[in-house]
């Protein structure tokens, strides 16, 4: 009778710990996506130094480590130079620890970059006063309720076009 009790309780445990750890799983991905939906929240409100505390300390931009700082300044320029700038999620998907978003950014260029974000073209640049919207997707990977790498696709080349700071696509010659 002692032995079929504890094949029963082994049993259970086969069953029941895998279910835990992928509720735990589930969980901890629903909190994850959460954490970044209020990131980009309060990033839309202005408040670069809030949206940092979303941010670790050892964080990673591009593979690169800049910290929760260089990130802050980062995200300061990118305000300065669009005061009005959103982001719009389109799409989220996660699992695991990552966080992937599909989104809209857009603004409004009235100030002058000085870090070179934006793929580095709108350092020293004057404000030409033009809105543009182009899409991203951003892939974060969290640690504990934190961002601590950041890598992201953009349409920079899109956006410099829509601001007048490159040329329009050329359209293909029909005969």
């Amino acid at each position: 009778m002692r032995r079929i009790i504890v094949a029963a309780a082994l049993a259970v445990l086969v069953v029941a710990v895998p279910l835990l750890a992928l509720s735990q799983t589930k969980d901890n991905v629903k909190r994850n996506q959460d954490v970044i939906r209020e990131y980009i929240g309060i990033l839309n409100s202005g408040d670069m130094k809030a949206a940092s505390m979303y941010i670790a300390e050892d964080s990673k931009n591009f593979g690169r480590p800049v910290g929760r700082e260089g990130m802050r300044l980062t995200l300061e320029d990118i305000r300065t130079t669009f005061p009005d700038f959103r982001l719009e999620i389109m799409e989220m998907v996660a699992e695991g620890d990552s966080v992937v978003v599909r989104c809209t950014f857009s603004g409004t260029h009235r100030g002058v970059g000085k870090r070179p974000v934006n793929g580095g073209m709108l350092v020293g640049v004057e404000p030409t006063q033009k809105h543009f919207e182009v899409q991203h997707i951003h892939w974060y990977r969290l640690r504990d309720g934190k961002i601590v790498e950041h890598w992201a696709t953009r349409d920079d080349i899109g956006m410099m076009r829509q601001l007048g700071l490159l040329p329009p696509v050329a359209s293909p010659n029909t005969k």
